[in-house]
């Protein structure tokens, strides 16, 4: 035997107040497609806006038709429509047509009516709530399912297993998507108010399910409001054009300033030209535009001062926090001034032990002086002044007449004044990267760089002359003999004339960086990885090689008898100048040696040497 699901409602064709109510009579549903008894809750009759009659829609629907049957043959439920369970939602239409409806879910959430153009296949339906798929699941027994549906307590029709979602059914989905309905605007109840059938007097317009809302967000039969009173009756959109001609209730668009007409288009036509307000538009206008820049105003400033207070808030408690900190800090400073006090006292009581045995051991090297005679006065070094200006590590120096000159990583090279005052006299800016070194011949300085250049100057005026786009990569070093000045970078020395700057001959086959560079009477001195090349200035063509250790060659010497490199690994290795036979290596410096100078004196040759580890050495021949 056959249960039918059948709903009971109003067959009042007005528009009534939303409401809804369950049945009186509720019919529980035992399929095998459902797992609990179903309230059925009855359908919203609407509020119907009549052209003078009160008769009603009662045209067959082209709906589809479909029922279920049990397994066991003895159940089954007819469907004449999609049934879901209706809710009210506003509602307008014409000759007793419902223009909007839509349905609440179990679960609370507001449903649209759905009904198919044509007949769903049964395998887009859910066996739990016999409604088209929602959101459609696959869960771990294999079937599909409304996602809402998935609940922990419930378990499959089929094999009565577990139901945990393991993922969405898309291809489901996209098929459930692409079925055809009709427009909600073209639906009404059905006659027994179970659900809701097609109404030949609504939108005839179909569309696919998942684009519903692009079709009934501008279907001309939605709904609308007069806009000039809300008490007109509802309409359709597409009449919305011919209400508004014939409407009683009009608004002077003066209004909102005080003026109170309300009549039809032509009665406003005529008041337009009577209305006290319209002489004031331009006046009304301006002040509105003005009203409306100032709310602007206040509302920016109201961001403003929220965003103030909210940067006093975190100011306050940082403030909080450092006075905090204060406090601590100034504790443990009174605890180490303590300390240090102690500490000093402590030390002046040591310093004038030390004092006294300096001043004896003074009074004795006084004596023992006066006993040796004469002394070179070469031998005792004096820091006599210091030079500071520069904004970076000082890379190069060179001296000429009573000036020093340095080169440095701040881009410039500066003049000092060695005779008085021991300051810069003038700074030299014509670098766009680190001074790496500088020469002088005659009157004329020339400074290498990182960026690639050498910058000649006057050294009379100290005026930049000309700029050379020397080399591919940085200038290292710089050396000038015979009328020549040689530049050494990365593998190779350019030659050039120091008179027009033209370069006369670049010299390659050299196996690295060529970081120094030094030149005697007859003979150029350069140094690159584990090599010192020695050339011949009148055909500088290369007349030794000197091979060594210790990686690059950063530094070299000429003295009358030796020849000094200072290299990467730390040592200075000595050869003799006449058969080129290394003879020692000096040893002493932690780190690089970057440069070495001889000094000759009464009493002999002295080589200085600077090292990456921030001390100078001094040997003796």
């Amino acid at each position: 035997m056959a249960k039918s699901l059948s709903h009971t409602g109003s067959d009042d064709p007005r528009l009534s107040d939303y409401f809804s109510e369950p049945l009186p009579d509720m019919t529980s549903v035992n399929s095998p497609f459902v797992t609990s008894p179903t309230t059925v809750f009855s359908p919203v009759q609407a509020r119907s806006i009549h052209d003078g009659s009160d008769s009603g829609i009662t045209t067959s629907s082209p709906t589809s038709m479909f029922s279920y049957h049990s397994d066991n043959g003895n159940e089954s439920v007819s469907h004449n429509i999609l049934h879901v369970p209706p809710h009210p939602r506003s509602s307008s239409g014409l000759s007793g047509r419902l223009s909007q409806t839509s349905f609440l879910s179990e679960g609370g959430k507001s449903e649209d009516p759905l009904v198919f153009v044509e007949e769903p296949n049964k395998t887009l339906f859910c066996n739990l709530c016999n409604k088209v798929l929602n959101d459609p699941v696959i869960t771990s027994c294999g079937h599909s399912f409304c996602k809402r549906c998935v609940r922990p307590d419930v378990t499959c029709p089929t094999d009565r297993a577990q139901l945990n979602i393991l993922a969405p059914n898309l291809a489901v989905s996209e098929q459930v998507g692409g079925l055809l309905i009709h427009c909600r605007y073209g639906c009404k109840l059905s006659e027994d108010g179970s659900g809701y059938v097609v109404d030949s007097s609504g939108c005839p317009g179909t569309c696919k399910l998942n684009s519903r809302k692009d079709h009934e967000d501008n279907c001309d039969y939605a709904p609308v409001q007069c806009p000039n009173n809300p008490h007109c009756p509802i309409l359709i959109k597409k009449d919305l054009n011919d209400h508004i001609k014939s409407c009683n209730h009009v608004k002077c668009p003066h209004h909102k300033h005080g003026c109170e007409f309300h009549g039809t288009q032509e009665e406003f036509d005529i008041h337009l030209h009577e209305c006290k307000f319209e002489g004031m538009k331009d006046f009304i206008q301006r002040t509105d535009d003005r009203l409306t820049d100032l709310a602007e105003q206040v509302a920016d400033k109201d961001e403003q001062i929220d965003f103030l207070r909210a940067i006093l808030s975190t100011l306050s408690e940082r403030f909080e926090r450092l006075e905090k900190d204060n406090e601590m800090k100034l504790n443990l400073l009174g605890e180490t001034n303590k300390q240090i006090t102690s500490e000093l006292v402590d030390n002046r009581r040591d310093i004038e032990i030390i004092h006294d045995e300096l001043n004896h051991l003074g009074g004795r090297l006084n004596m023992s002086l006066q006993m040796a005679g004469a002394f070179d006065p070469q031998q005792i070094f004096k820091c006599r002044g210091t030079f500071v200006g520069h904004q970076g590590p000082v890379w190069c120096l060179c001296v000429h007449g009573d000036f020093l000159l340095s080169g440095s990583s701040d881009k410039t090279v500066k003049v000092w004044d060695t005779t008085t005052n021991y300051k810069c006299i003038k700074t030299l800016d014509g670098h766009n990267g680190i001074v790496l070194t500088i020469c002088v011949f005659g009157n004329k300085l020339y400074s290498g760089s990182q960026d690639c250049s050498i910058v000649v100057w006057n050294m009379d005026t100290f005026e930049k002359i000309t700029s050379i786009e020397a080399h591919d990569n940085p200038v290292c070093t710089l050396v000038s003999a015979r009328n020549m000045l040689f530049s050494g970078s990365l593998k190779c020395i350019k030659v050039w004339d120091v008179h027009n700057y033209q370069l006369k001959k670049e010299i390659t086959g050299l196996n690295h960086w060529v970081r120094a560079l030094v030149a005697s009477q007859n003979h150029l001195y350069s140094g690159s990885y584990q090599t010192i090349k020695i050339w011949d200035l009148e055909t500088l063509e290369c007349v030794r090689n000197l091979e060594t250790s210790g990686g690059s060659v950063y530094s070299i010497a000429i003295t009358s008898h030796h020849i000094l490199c200072g290299t990467y690994e730390n040592c200075i290795h000595v050869w003799e100048l006449d058969g080129f036979q290394q003879i020692t290596t000096l040893m002493g410096h932690n780190g690089t040696v970057y440069a070495l100078a001889a000094l000759q004196t009464p009493s002999g040759t002295k080589v200085f040497s600077a090292s990456y580890d921030r001390s100078l050495r001094h040997f003796e021949s």
